[in-house]
């Protein structure tokens, strides 16, 4: 079992300074301490998320401040760019951590995020469909081959990546919320996948597992068992107790937003504004219980090894441990040694 850094921060729009300090202090940490990766994602205009608009960027931050920890987007959203830009700039972030990089892809959720897109309206709704045509092409141009497009003279133009990637192949993820689909998908385009747990139960995660692997095997053969990244969020602490006491303002205050960024997903769904302030609390008040308690790796490091034994006995091969979902930093910092202790173990 791999243990990594994930980020997803909900604090865009609090802090006026060092919003990027807790990123570099854990990816130097994660260097040092012989942690796996660091991943950062893509999200755009909302605080939940919002201090990571472009993974290419913080993924180039992580490559010069670190030596040899891997630099991860987790993940792009491939619909919403051109797929040679995403090419190009996953190059770069190759070459600034001499071979270090790696990306998973993501088909998109929230309609609003396609403002960025020249035509929205039919983008959107074929994102999935587009995204394993994008990712063919993002793995060809890596692998030093030409894509021919017309020029801003109406003339067909051949364009190659510079400056080439160090790695020959990039390593790849599919990034599935629990639909048993995008595992297949997974599965069927060779990559690796990147899960987590606020769509589906743990007994729901074993079978789709099952479902991507059936399905690499299937299509690649039997040695083909790719990699499965479980996404965490995570503090460790001397107790039980004292964790759950520590977490639970800022995690149900983490939930609240993104619960906010959920119900405004779609064109016409309802905003959690519209909902009675009473049954919203309540139902905080059991997403707390229920992700606090079996969906993700929080207390004791004795807890901590027993829920890696339960998530390795069901496929998983790396846990991504999301850290900054509101605790204050001290406490992170001071939960990263116990990681690096789990890390160790």
């Amino acid at each position: 079992m791999d243990i990594s850094l994930f980020y997803f921060a909900d604090d865009a729009s609090r802090a006026e300074g060092g919003r990027y300090d807790l990123l570099l202090d854990g990816a130097r940490f994660a260097d040092d301490a012989g942690l796996h990766a660091v991943w950062t994602p893509e999200r755009h205009f909302h605080p939940f998320g919002g201090l990571y608009a472009n993974s290419a960027v913080t993924g180039a931050a992580v490559a010069v401040a670190t030596r040899r920890v891997g630099v991860r987007a987790g993940s792009v959203v491939l619909p919403l760019h051109d797929p040679i830009r995403v090419a190009e700039e996953w190059s770069m972030v190759d070459n600034l951590s001499n071979g270090r990089a790696a990306v998973a892809f993501a088909s998109g959720w929230h309609a609003r995020d396609f403002v960025l897109h020249p035509d929205p309206t039919t983008a959107y709704p074929a994102r999935k469909a587009r995204m394993a045509e994008d990712i063919d092409v993002v793995r060809r141009l890596w692998a030093g081959e030409e894509i021919t497009r017309v020029d801003g003279g109406g003339d067909k133009a051949s364009v190659r990546v510079y400056p080439p990637p160090v790695q020959r192949e990039l390593p790849f993820w599919i990034t599935s919320s629990g639909r048993p689909e995008t595992f297949r998908m997974a599965g069927e385009l060779g990559g690796n996948l990147l899960t987590h747990l606020l769509g589906q139960r743990p007994e729901v995660l074993r079978r789709n597992i099952g479902v991507y692997r059936e399905t690499l095997a299937a299509k690649y053969g039997s040695a083909a068992k790719g990699r499965v990244t479980l996404m965490l969020h995570t503090l460790l602490g001397p107790s039980d107790g004292e964790v759950l006491e520590l977490i639970r303002e800022p995690f149900t205050r983490y939930l609240a937003s993104s619960l906010d960024l959920t119900s405004r997903s779609g064109p016409t769904t309802d905003g959690i504004d519209e909902l009675l302030e009473q049954e919203s609390q309540a139902l905080l008040r059991r997403a707390f219980e229920r992700y606090s308690r079996d969906s993700g790796l929080f207390g004791s490091v004795d807890t901590g090894r027993r829920t890696l034994a339960a998530l390795e006995a069901a496929g998983v091969d790396e846990v991504a441990c999301l850290i900054d979902f509101g605790v204050d930093q001290a406490s992170v910092l001071r939960g990263l040694d116990l990681i690096a202790d789990l890390a160790r173990a």
